[in-house]
């Protein structure tokens, strides 16, 4: 395995996080794994990390001086949430070096109107983010070959995924783009054929846009060596996952982070749950009232940066729902685990109530006889699903009443269903949820 980084000076004084620099250090020599250990351990690396980023911040930034002031990590809960409007179109608010420090800047992708910018320097790319080593949640080294079958650009994941597998584990790269004019679909799949790579990171619609392409082009996916998918990007049902993992014959495990903040969360192999990696981030989830909630407890996902000097993110509210809990992973992974529910302004909206779109999704996939290609169209808060049928000998009729059965008997939805083959299979983030005005 490669070393986890490389130091930009050898004087490590020179670089801002000195002392995380010697923590990590400190556990390779000892040949101690960050994510297994003790809660105690991980909190006192996380009081230290955190009151670096606070210091930094407050002394290099106008911003977040006035926000900090004097307060530590045991006053997390009075320090103001960042929200996605403070930093929304400001791309110098809460920069903390100088521009010529940045070394590269990505866009976030899901923004209407004025873009989020974020800014890393080269020691947040390849010192810092590069140090925690979560192997159990990577279990990858230098004899894998990795297909990146993200965008490149803009935004991070594509970048931040080959970083990871070149320097930390020393595994071959095929940057595969995703379906762009210089990526199309076919000349992707020669790639796999060609190089056989063990590994696939991309997001769940285009993993089932490269397997219907791989069959009409005369591929048979099985014959791949693939032996993992992970998925990124964008939200999928287990239903979903496991219809992927049946046409690719691998396990896929999903992968929870952001251009704001990068790493944040890992699905292990036991697929129940996502690790929080605590090396990199604290999560917290708090209540309507703004206070953190019970072990269990649904609420907002709120994230702080702990290697980020370029731009450090403190408490940002991610938007999306979910709850932490500590109980032992059957992995043996000592991080909590955090479940995703998406987020509430995401949630369709009909007479019988409101539901999550993956929710719906997941009841949906079991009936066999639709692909993974549909549309959720609501008018007037009534519910219209648009599916492709699968190749079969059951009728349109059957596979209409299949559907309405399984969502009046599982969320008392009376909708109506619509078998149709123009269902379109886009190359970008799957939209699948359509309001009709």
């Amino acid at each position: 395995m490669k070393k986890a980084y490389f130091k930009a000076k050898d004087n490590t004084n020179e670089v801002v996080f000195p002392r995380i620099i010697e923590y990590f250090e400190r556990l390779e020599k000892e040949e101690k794994n960050f994510e297994h250990n003790t809660s105690e351990e991980t909190l006192k690396y996380q009081k230290m990390a955190f009151n670096n980023v606070l210091k930094f911040a407050r002394e290099n930034n106008k911003f977040y001086r006035k926000r900090i002031q004097n307060l530590t990590f045991s006053e997390l809960n009075k320090i103001p949430l960042l929200l996605k409007e403070d930093i929304r179109g400001e791309k110098d608010l809460i920069q903390c070096v100088p521009s010529e420090q940045i070394g590269q800047l990505h866009l976030t992708s899901g923004t209407t109107g004025k873009p989020t910018y974020i800014s890393y320097t080269l020691a947040d790319q390849y010192i810092y983010d590069l140090l925690p080593q979560y192997n159990g949640l990577f279990p990858f080294g230098s004899d894998d070959i990795v297909g990146i079958a993200l965008p490149y650009e803009f935004a991070l994941p594509a970048l931040g995924f080959q970083r990871l597998f070149q320097f930390v584990f020393g595994s071959m790269v095929l940057s595969l783009g995703k379906g762009g004019y210089m990526a199309p679909v076919d000349k992707a799949l020669d790639l796999l054929k060609e190089y056989q790579p063990t590994v696939i990171t991309t997001t769940p619609s285009y993993a089932a846009l490269l397997y219907d392409e791989a069959v009409s082009l005369g591929f048979d996916p099985k014959d791949f060596k693939i032996k993992r998918f992970i998925l990124t990007g964008e939200g999928c049902s287990f239903t979903y996952r496991k219809q992927l993992e049946e046409k690719w014959n691998c396990k896929m495990t999903f992968f929870y982070g952001s251009t704001e903040i990068g790493l944040i969360a890992k699905e292990c192999i036991k697929q129940n749950g996502y690790h929080i990696c605590e090396g990199h981030v604290i999560v917290e989830i708090l209540g309507a009232d703004g206070e953190p909630v019970s072990d269990g407890e649904m609420g907002d996902i709120v994230v702080s940066t702990l290697l980020r000097e370029g731009m450090p993110m403190i408490r940002y509210n991610t938007e999306d729902k979910g709850f932490v809990s500590e109980e032992i992973c059957d992995c043996g992974c000592g991080m909590k685990k955090l479940f995703l529910f998406g987020r509430e302004r995401d949630q369709i909206c009909l007479n019988e109530g409101n539901f999550p779109p993956l929710v719906l999704e997941n009841v949906l996939l079991k009936s066999k006889f639709i692909t993974l290609w549909y549309q959720f169209v609501i008018e007037n808060q009534m519910l219209t699903i648009r599916c492709e049928k699968q190749l079969s000998n059951v009728s349109e009729n059957e596979i209409i009443s299949e559907i309405k059965k399984l969502f009046k008997d599982n969320f008392d939805i009376n909708c109506e269903v619509e078998i149709t083959d123009d269902i379109p299979k886009h190359k970008g983030k799957n939209q699948r949820v359509f309001y009709k005005k």
